[in-house]
């Protein structure tokens, strides 16, 4: 991986030169909130299927190093490697339409690493002050994606049922993840002499169902609209260039 992205480094400042400009570069880190969004359309049937209904926002931290270069004027790009730890947990919900209890919720943990490649602008406002603006790809792969159901049967807090799945299993073939996704993602960000800030919006761009047709197993019939869905995120970076010239 570090040396496919010396190599792309090293075509940037090629370029740079090539057209005559003096390539800025910097070398640096970042740590950000993020923001997972999980879309589904789920083989449960009390979900509606002509939209992307049943959505699990999980609240996480990112980390991650990052190279900035310049190519021709303000046109540059920015890339890197981040990590993504973020966890979620629904209210609790009655499980009957006739009392309260019992009670059910469900807690998500996620773990990432991605590679992003960000096309950007930046436009000068002052000396050493930008603003920019950027889009590009992101690929990612989760490592861990746990749920855990839980039930209780009075306000006590006790819990009387407890059940962890792993989405990326094969225990559950109708609803099992994909570790991969690619996202396309649009952003803007200010930057003073070492410093910056960057937030934007992720897209996925891929099915996130391993298994991409809802097998019904009482009638057998299958569906593919039940299976549809995307992985997005939101995220937001603080962060400083160590190196930057």
């Amino acid at each position: 991986m570090k040396r496919y992205i010396s190599m792309i480094c090293l075509a940037l400042c090629a370029l740079a030169v090539m057209a005559g400009e003096t390539p800025k570069q910097g070398f640096g880190l970042h740590i950000g909130y993020a923001q997972p969004t999980l879309r589904l359309n789920s083989p449960n049937t009390s979900y509606p299927k002509d939209s992307l209904m049943n959505v699990t926002k999980l609240h996480g931290l990112k980390v991650g190093l990052v190279y900035d270069g310049s190519i021709y004027k303000g046109f540059g790009t920015s890339l890197g490697i981040n990590y993504t730890f973020a966890t979620s947990k629904t209210d609790w919900n009655s499980m009957s339409t006739f009392s309260t209890y019992p009670e059910s919720r469900s807690q998500y943990m996620y773990h990432q690493m991605e590679v992003f490649v960000d096309w950007q602008y930046k436009f000068e406002i002052a000396k050493e002050t930008y603003l920019m603006l950027y889009s590009g790809p992101t690929i990612q792969y989760g490592f861990v994606f746990r749920q855990n159901d839980q039930q209780r049967m009075d306000q006590s807090g006790t819990l009387t049922k407890e059940e962890e799945t792993n989405r990326y299993g094969k225990d559950h073939p109708n609803t099992d993840l994909r570790q991969l996704n690619v996202t396309w993602g649009v952003g803007a960000g200010f930057q003073y002499k070492r410093y910056f800030l960057r937030g934007g919006y992720d897209f996925g761009l891929i099915n996130p169902y391993k298994n991409q047709q809802f097998v019904n197993t009482t009638t057998g019939a299958t569906i593919d609209r039940n299976t549809r869905g995307r992985l997005d995120q939101w995220e937001i970076k603080i962060g400083m260039y160590l190196w930057y010239n």
